[in-house]
């Protein structure tokens, strides 16, 4: 049985490289009301969990000077404040594992939260895709994925515009997430997301609380075809990436 979760942010929560994106130009253009695909550097998706900026709109202070460990024992306290500043769902990306602080607290609390879409891909996949985004090779991304301390921004010279992201390794990854069970959540696989569109989505499309009906599920599917999303980015560039 589903927990009821009182927030209002959706988390599209995936080990990088598993669809993520394509979810985000999914949503985007499901909510978009105009004729042309969205444009891939517009998504109406909000910020990323470890989105530095984000996270300090609502403690409104600079944290340059805390530890990673001091900034997570926060970010917990500042997604309730962004979430209760919201008058209708958000759907915020994070690649963070489902981890929780010394004292037992959530970095992701459930009262913030009304949801957490949960994208999983086959592994082998997982670990070509990452070694050509990660600029490295296979071994290297198998490595990564294996390691029960891989994060992201774990830097101890200065605070990027990113927050440290501990993502475990992959299995552990997918396990934080997928048992919460103090979260609203839904698991979705992304080669089902291929084989099966319209079904695919409009679950997921059901889920976030978005329109379902066939027609503009389908719409939006046409409008986020992988094949389109690669032009844009051939064409304007992808300033996430």
């Amino acid at each position: 049985m589903l927990a009821t979760n009182p927030g209002n942010i959706f988390w599209l929560a995936s080990y990088p490289k598993s669809g993520n994106t394509w979810t985000r130009a999914f949503i985007s253009n499901l909510r978009h009301e105009e004729p042309e695909p969205v444009d891939i550097n517009a998504f109406f998706t909000g910020s990323i969990a470890s989105a530095r900026g984000w996270v300090e709109s609502a403690l409104d202070f600079d944290i340059n000077e805390l530890s990673h460990d001091e900034i997570d024992k926060l970010r917990p306290t500042a997604y309730n404040w962004l979430s209760q500043q919201l008058k209708e769902p958000e759907y915020h990306k994070i690649h963070d594992a489902y981890t929780r602080q010394s004292n037992g607290e959530a970095l992701i609390p459930s009262t913030a939260t009304r949801g957490a879409l949960i994208i999983i891909r086959n592994p082998l996949d997982v670990a070509i895709s990452f070694a050509h985004h990660s600029s490295c090779s296979i071994d290297r991304s198998i490595t990564n994925m294996g390691n029960p301390n891989f994060a992201f921004c774990k830097g101890q010279r200065s605070l990027s515009n990113q927050l440290r992201q501990q993502l475990l390794s992959w299995s552990q990854h997918i396990t934080s997430w997928a048992d919460a069970t103090e979260l609203n959540r839904l698991v979705v696989r992304y080669e089902d997301m291929h084989t099966k569109p319209l079904e695919t989505f409009t679950q997921m499309a059901t889920f976030l609380e978005l329109a379902n009906d066939e027609a503009s599920i389908s719409d939006a599917l046409e409008q986020c075809k992988i094949e389109k999303l690669q032009t844009q980015e051939s064409t304007k560039g992808f300033r996430e990436k």
